[in-house]
């Protein structure tokens, strides 16, 4: 089929290269303008790009879609058989929306309506759900509300991350988007109940409130791995959580309870067993302990 890939981050590039490898004619990528990081302040390109260049593949990065009338019409002269969309960024407008044959289909890694939005993956983590998945879904003029065509399920563990989810979602897009081409089932509209929204996070989500329960927090270290993190302060200076466990005891939320690095919460303990200082290297909890004294009756946050 004659396709348009339109994706930014490292979740799009598997099914980019399933896509191309299954022998899809792409005419073009679209993805996110490339932005300026890093200590030399250099422009960077986003993954889908520097896969899509590494492919051949002409790429394209224009700064808006809704308002340029031009853009949508390069976009229609494509003469596409369909659009793939995953983690674009963003919003089709209709006319782009409906200029290919088969419409455009969006790789959305949550078990629709469960989480629409921009951060499925860390919202399931962080609200404890048990499973979460991958649904294939015909876009419409709405967010994430269009009928779905093929959805795969996948368990959420005790200690799963959105890192460990992420690469398998990931995975599970790029296999279903060929079966959906391929295969082109029958669309199914969504549930009108349960419907649920994951809001674009922003660094300061990764706060940690330690009035909230432990295992609260706990769910929060893990659903936001690796980004935007999970941090506190400890003496002014942040100080980032990377693994935790609830643990048992309490007290007053945000004190050390022991010398193994347990904060009491709103509800219960928390243990922190992987730290990492700004400009340091990560630590396990003990490592962390024999440089830098932290005592019982110690308060964090502050």
């Amino acid at each position: 089929m004659r396709l348009a890939f339109m994706g930014s981050p490292d979740f799009a590039v598997p099914a980019l290269r399933a896509l191309h490898a299954a022998g899809h004619e792409i005419a073009a990528v679209y993805c996110q303008r490339p932005k300026r990081a890093g200590r030399g302040y250099a422009l960077r390109p986003c993954p889908v790009q520097v896969a899509a260049e590494a492919l051949g593949l002409s790429v394209r990065t224009p700064a808006r879609l809704r308002t340029d009338a031009v853009e949508q019409e390069a976009f229609a002269a494509l003469r596409l058989d369909a659009g793939v969309v995953a983690a674009y960024g963003l919003i089709l407008p209709p006319p782009m929306l409906e200029a290919p044959h088969r419409g455009c289909l969006n790789i959305h890694a949550s078990l629709l309506p469960r989480w629409r939005g921009a951060a499925p993956i860390q919202a399931a983590v962080l609200a404890g759900d048990a499973e979460t998945g991958v649904t294939i879904m015909q876009m419409d003029a709405g967010l994430d509300t269009g009928p779905m065509l093929l959805r795969q399920v996948v368990q959420i563990g005790a200690t799963t991350t959105s890192a460990e989810l992420h690469d398998v979602l990931a995975e599970i897009g790029a296999r279903l988007i060929l079966r959906a081409l391929d295969e082109q089932p029958a669309p199914l509209p969504q549930p009108q109940e349960g419907a649920t929204y994951a809001a674009k996070l922003t660094r300061e989500a990764g706060r940690i409130d330690w009035t909230q329960a432990a295992s609260q927090i706990e769910r929060q270290v893990r659903a936001f791995d690796p980004w935007p993190g999970t941090f506190t302060m400890l003496r002014g200076a942040v100080l980032k959580v990377l693994r935790a466990e609830v643990a048992n005891g309490g007290g007053q939320a945000a004190t050390v309870v022991d010398d193994r690095l347990t904060v009491a919460c709103g509800t219960g303990a928390l243990r922190l067993t992987l730290v990492q200082l700004a400009g340091r290297p990560a630590m396990a909890a003990d490592t962390f302990l024999r440089g830098h004294t932290v005592t019982a009756g110690m308060t964090l946050g502050a």
